[in-house]
This record gives structure tokens, C-alpha cells and sequence, in this order.
């Protein structure tokens, strides 16, 4: 709000009611365009219908910290063992294009990715003859589909083979589309700072325009 306030000659608070105002029309300018992602997805013929140029899809996750909550009860649910520190999380879901097709909604940063995963029944409605690529935290998302594709684990005590090791590399030149489309809606910083707003899901709003304005630019390119 500083930047936009010093680029237009306005105070920051006014700044702050113009973005209110505005993001909401961004949005439904986006949606007309078709460019925002699913939200959550409802079957298998929901998917092939809404994405038939699919034949790949990797999912991650992305977290954005958010300021230490007031309430003392929320500190729990909201600490990132991994970030360590108080974060929101969403799901990406994207294709062999970049383009975001799915974004969960944004959950507390104690939330494992694969439980997220899991309720949000993201990996359940894509067809078994589309390989999902995903990173060793889904560990055991391999046993529930069996279009998962996941790094192999190094046993206890042993080595991986040179085949396991050729098969990890190529995993990993997949999934690492789904960690360049990240890198590209962080671009924009509504997703990407310090969310210290105290409006309800404003932040999830934030994520959902940005991968708009990047499936957008994919679609200009």
C-alpha cells in the first residue's frame, strides 16, 4: 500500500480502500477471461471436461507467512514446522504448461501438505491414465492411486540403484514445473509478503488473482 500510495499521490489508508475495492473487479475481469483456477474439484468428468489439453499434473505446496495472531489459542495451529514461523498454505495443482488448474483454499501453516491433500480431494478426480508428480512429503500418496509418481525412498541401511537414482532425476525435471509456476505467482507481492491484513481470507483472495494474472500472462505469451 506504501508503493501504490506513493506511485498515485495518495495516503497509504486511501490506497488500502482503493485495493478493496478493486481486487474484487480484477477478479471477475479474470474469471471472464477464464484464467482462474478451480477451487476444488468435483469428479472425474469435472476434470477432463474443465482441463482436456491435460496429459500431466504436479501438485505442491506453497506457504506465505502471516503476522504472529493475537489469539493465543491460534499460535499452535498457524506455527510452520517447516517454515518455522506462523504461516497460511495453499495447494497448486498445475499442468506440463505451468498453468495453475487448481488452487486449494488457503489453510492454517500446521497442516500437513498430504492431509490438505487428501481433504481436499485434489489427487481423488483426476483420471488414472494422467500421472500426478509430486515430492517425497506425499510419501505414501503412492499406495492410495496409482498414477502417482513420487521420488523412490532410500531404504534404511542401503543404497538406491543407479536406475532408482536416473528415475528420481526424471521425476524431478517433471515436477519442477509445478516449483517454476510458484516462483512465478510470487512475482507478485500481494502473494508473496507478510500478510499482516485482518480481514477474513483476504490472503486466500490475494493467492487466487495472482495465479489468475499468471495463468493470464501464460495465455498472452
Amino acid at each position: 500500500m506504501f508503493v501504490a500510495g506513493v506511485l498515485f499521490d495518495l495516503h497509504r489508508s486511501r490506497a488500502h480502500r482503493w485495493m478493496l475495492r478493486l481486487q474484487p473487479l480484477l477478479e471477475s475481469v479474470l474469471g471472464q477471461k477464464m484464467v482462474l483456477p478451480e477451487r476444488k474439484l468435483e469428479s472425474i468428468e469435472d476434470f477432463t471436461t474443465r482441463f482436456p489439453s491435460a496429459q500431466e499434473v504436479m501438485i505442491d505446496g506453497t506457504e506465505r507467512p502471516i503476522q504472529r495472531p493475537k489469539d493465543q489459542n491460534k499460535h499452535p495451529m498457524h506455527y510452520s514446522g517447516k517454515k518455522k514461523r506462523h504461516t497460511r498454505k495453499h495447494l497448486v495443482m498445475t499442468d506440463q504448461n505451468k498453468r495453475v488448474l487448481v488452487l486449494s483454499h488457503a489453510r492454517e501453516g500446521k497442516v500437513h501438505d498430504k492431509r490438505q491433500l487428501n481433504e481436499e480431494k485434489l489427487a481423488d478426480f483426476v483420471p488414472d491414465n494422467i500421472p500426478i508428480h509430486v515430492d517425497s512429503g506425499f510419501q505414501d500418496l503412492q499406495n492410495e492411486f496409482v498414477n502417482i509418481k513420487i521420488p523412490d525412498k532410500k531404504p534404511r541401511g542401503k543404497e538406491l540403484t543407479e536406475e532408482q537414482k536416473q528415475s528420481n532425476r526424471d521425476k524431478s525435471s517433471n515436477r519442477v514445473k509445478c516449483e517454476h509456476t510458484i516462483s512465478g505467482i510470487k512475482r507478485y507481492n500481494a502473494a508473496t509478503a507478510l500478510y499482516r491484513n485482518r480481514i477474513d481470507d483476504l490472503d486466500d483472495r490475494f493467492m487466487l488473482t495472482a495465479t489468475g494474472l499468471w495463468n493470464f500472462y501464460l495465455m498472452a505469451a
